[in-house]
């Protein structure tokens, strides 16, 4: 992967994973997407201004495509990336795919605000957290 900025994790499906029909369970996406987030943030050292805050990175949003089944001891790719910093909201992009073929099961686009626990609502994204999400932002969209 060239850019930095796309961060991927592989997930192995387990038999917990699957449905009675055999495959992923749609549920599972987005524990799935969940894990990829939260690797993309540890892989670019980006939660510790958020653990030492009271600002909260919050998800209000996700829309999934599911493109295909995921079975059993299938490999998953979940590719991660930011694809745009509003003024008061976010969107991470990713796309689940088959490791060995690059086939893609499922993408998402998650919307994020960042809630002030303080004043117990979302805030404007500026500042030095304006900073820190957009040093990740990939501006093009990823080959599917």
């Amino acid at each position: 992967m060239s850019d930095t900025k796309k961060h991927q994790i592989d997930i192995k499906v387990r038999g917990y994973h699957l449905d009675v029909y055999g495959h992923v369970n749609n549920a599972r996406y987005l524990e799935f997407l969940e894990e990829g987030r939260w690797a993309f943030f540890e892989c670019n050292h980006s939660l510790e201004p958020f653990l030492q805050s009271d600002i909260a990175f919050v998800v209000v949003n996700i829309n999934i495509n599911y493109r295909r089944p995921a079975y059993m001891n299938e490999v998953l790719t979940v590719e991660t990336f930011i694809s745009k910093v509003g003024s008061r909201s976010g969107t991470i992009k990713q796309v689940v795919s088959l490791s060995q073929t690059g086939a893609v099961v499922a993408d998402a686009e998650v919307t994020f605000v960042l809630y002030d626990a303080k004043q117990d609502r979302a805030i404007a994204i500026e500042g030095d957290m304006r900073q820190l999400l957009e040093q990740l932002l990939v501006t093009t969209e990823v080959a599917q």
